[in-house]
């Protein structure tokens, strides 16, 4: 099942990651038109494996904001 960016962001939980810091609103990072973060430097946790874009897409990686899209990880 596809979902369009939109959907990305009204289901993300990226805001309550330990590893989130605010920059202008990013987030979703898991989506191939955002990917990594340009402010998120240190990985401190990660809710990933709890996010329900994950569950819906399928994905099987973590650390998005820092590691790249799903599509990036998979190389």
């Amino acid at each position: 099942m596809a979902l369009a960016k939109k959907e990305f962001i009204k289901l993300c939980i990226c805001e309550g990651c330990p590893s989130y810091v605010e920059c202008g609103g990013e987030r979703a990072f898991c989506h191939t038109d955002i990917g990594d973060s340009r402010c998120i430097k240190a990985e401190k946790g990660c809710v990933c494996p709890g996010c329900p874009v994950l569950e819906k897409m399928g994905f099987k990686h973590i650390y998005y904001c820092m590691r790249g899209s799903e599509k990036e990880q998979l190389g």
